[in-house]
């Protein structure tokens, strides 16, 4: 586009056109209210490409927003990919124009743009302004000079004879080219996706504190990677040894309830207080079905159903995608999540290593473990068969009753060893219900007496993926597995399908509890405190442990002074034979007393030092579990005030998505450019 010319230079107006550079926009409807946002530069320039090059007039399809997105170009649509959505009108963009209540400049059709770009061309080349267009609704447009171009917008309509220009109106700002609107227009993501993340929300449609939806809260979650990605892994993304993450959002709320309980609801909810009632049917009432053994499976089938779909459609469209996948979920959606993992069937050798903590793979231990299974089977005379067969393990699970005939086994012991086949496979360790301790399978729960009469409440679909980490926002998972009945989570048990576990919350989040206490119960210890993702504590937590050990400095300080003070004005005079081991003696004293003021200072640099390293089990590979968010200042004036915002914070949370993103590629072998603090 030109630029603006200096007043001398107007005569030479004629050499100065330049078409206009067009911007591809979307029409999006949010709340009844419309706007147009633009494509980043990198899909602009794509669908621009693909315009120039005559392909709009074939049913061309254009992915777009990282591939979220496929633009329709002859049908000028752009159509949600992953989930459903109400299709966007899309446009090809040069001229704008705003009114005096509009905040963002709005573009006109192409088909008026055309006009009004021809005409700006005419005027331009001729230096012939004052030019009137008349729009499609009959509204004048007059180009005054290059920098001076409105629209007025008549008051009322006139007669066919009216031959005023209706400037009675008050005219709006017209503007040519994308580059003068000062509109937002984002590079793009990048091309490459190293992992693959599902994320599934809790009760009720909406998300936050706005009323979002999971679609919406998932878009800033990516869009806060985005910028994190940038600021800390800088110098990988410049050397291209990454891309960027993709977070896929899994909705099962709207498929619970289309099942027909919300008219059944209808008819027994009491006409008072009407949307309070609504509201709880709606969100409350989620967690209510999820203990229900109908809708529980309604539940657990849609998230896995969805997160299978997704993956499938996923590597359709990536069909260069290497890299692994990991899920996320948000209160009741991590409590469904952490159900389905611990329900998912590994395969029996991995089932084996994990349980008995082997890693070898040697013919000889197959065979010597085959030969313990005949031999629990009561069936060790055919243990030279199997032998003969070099039969370990691993070919013992693979074997059918086709191939156990074929070595001569009868049908006796077929049936044996077919049934501990079939037992191995589909047997599980389950959070959900009471397990039998066996030298084969260890107990992954140590349970109380009240958990041995609870009933599995679903039937879990697998997954057709194994996830690298689970990550909990907000969860209410302890909580869930205690009144269940579950004691205590061995510290050998880990997820039969997923290596990593990470439970975040805020600390003021009423809805979030811990899962390394149940493991380790015996001993009290802190969750592990997030790094600001700046690189430092906040300010006002810094200030608050200062005053606090400063405190108590000052209070071990004067209680030492003050014993002092009383020992020697309280001591009787004595001879001085008497009075050396009288000395002697109070010196022992006053050590033996100063030794418990002198603890409180030590022990909690201790603490920290050794909350880091406190054995938490197999959960999360031997990591730390729990992990709390540093509150804002203002947060901590009122824990009741902030609880609800708490709760429903992780979504723009830099920090929360920092650990994520610092957890997945660490898996690659890819660190921040500095490590945080405390991480």
């Amino acid at each position: 586009p030109p630029t603006a010319a200096p007043e001398a230079a107007e005569p030479d107006a004629a050499n100065r056109y330049e078409a206009v550079v067009p911007h591809w926009f979307y029409r999006k409807v949010t709340d009844c209210r419309e706007r147009w946002v633009p494509f980043s530069t990198q899909d602009s320039e794509r669908l621009e490409e693909a315009h120039g090059a005559g392909r709009d007039k074939e049913d061309l399809v254009v992915p777009t927003s990282g591939g979220r997105y496929d633009v329709h170009l002859k049908k000028r649509q752009r159509v949600a990919v992953y989930w459903e959505e109400e299709v966007s009108e899309v446009r090809r963009c040069t001229w704008f124009y705003k009114g005096d209540k509009d905040s963002k400049y709005i573009p006109y059709s192409e088909t008026f743009s055309e006009e009004l770009e021809e005409a700006y061309m005419i005027a331009v080349t001729l230096d012939e302004w004052k030019k009137k267009l008349e729009s499609p609704s009959r509204e004048i447009i007059i180009l005054h000079n290059p920098k001076l171009m409105v629209h007025y917008h008549p008051v009322a309509t006139s007669d066919d004879w009216g031959s005023t220009p209706t400037e009675q109106g008050r005219p709006r700002t017209v503007k040519r080219g994308v580059e003068n609107i000062a509109a937002e227009i984002p590079n793009g993501e990048p091309l490459q996706i190293d992992h693959l993340v599902f994320v599934v929300h809790g009760i009720g449609p909406a998300c936050d504190i706005r009323f979002r939806s999971i679609v919406q809260c998932v878009n800033d979650f990516r869009n806060v990677s985005l910028s994190m990605l940038q600021a800390h892994f800088k110098k990988a993304q410049e050397q291209e040894q990454i891309g960027r993450v993709e977070f896929l959002p899994v909705n099962w709320h709207s498929s619970l309830h289309s099942t027909g309980v919300d008219v059944d609801l209808e008819r027994i909810t009491l006409p008072s207080i009407n949307r309070l009632r609504h509201f709880i049917n709606d969100t409350i009432l989620d967690v209510f079905f999820y203990n229900s053994s109908t809708y529980c499976q309604t539940i657990v089938d849609t998230v896995a159903s969805e997160m299978n779909r997704l993956y499938q459609l996923f590597l359709q469209r990536n069909p260069l995608f290497k890299g692994g996948v990991s899920i996320a979920g948000h209160s009741l959606g991590s409590l469904i999540l952490f159900d389905l993992l611990t329900n998912q069937k590994a395969a029996p050798e991995e089932d084996e290593r994990s349980e008995e903590g082997s890693r070898t793979t040697s013919s000889t231990r197959g065979i010597e473990e085959v030969k313990e299974i005949l031999k629990k089977l009561e069936l060790s005379e055919y243990c030279d068969v199997f032998e003969k067969e070099k039969m370990d393990r691993q070919a013992l699970f693979l074997c059918t009753e086709k191939n156990l005939k074929e070595m001569g086994i009868p049908l006796g012991p077929r049936m044996k060893i077919l049934h501990y086949i079939s037992s191995k496979t589909e047997t599980q360790v389950c959070l959900l219900h009471s397990l039998r301790s066996s030298r084969s399978h260890r107990t992954a729960l140590r349970q109380g007496p009240a958990s041995s009469t609870y009933d599995q409440p679903a039937n879990y679909p697998q997954l057709n993926y194994k996830p690298t980490i689970f990550f909990a926002f907000g969860s209410p998972i302890g909580m869930f597995l205690t009144v269940r009945g579950v004691k205590r989570i061995n510290p050998n048990y880990s997820l039969p399908t997923c290596k990593g576990f990470f439970n975040i919350f805020h600390p003021f989040d009423p809805v979030a509890y811990r899962i390394e206490p149940m493991i380790v119960p015996d001993l009290e210890f802190e969750p592990m405190l997030l790094p600001h993702h700046k690189g430092r504590k906040r300010m006002h937590l810094e200030l608050k442990e200062g005053l606090t050990r400063m405190s108590v400095d000052l209070k071990n300080n004067l209680l030492g002074s003050l014993r002092v003070a009383w020992q020697s004005f309280t001591r009787a005079p004595l001879p001085a034979v008497e009075a050396a081991s009288a000395d002697t003696e109070t010196v022992a004293e006053t050590g033996t007393e100063k030794q418990p003021d002198t603890k409180p200072d030590e022990a909690p640099a201790e603490a920290k030092e050794e909350a880091s390293l406190i054995n938490v089990g197999r959960l999360n590979g031997g990591n730390r579990i729990d992990y709390v968010l540093q509150e804002k200042p203002i947060e901590s004036f009122n824990e009741y005030l902030f609880a609800l915002q708490g709760h429903l914070c992780y979504w723009e949370s830099e920090d929360t998505v920092l650990l994520v993103l610092k957890e997945i590629y660490q898996t690659q072998g890819i660190t921040p450019d500095q490590p945080l603090p405390g991480s």
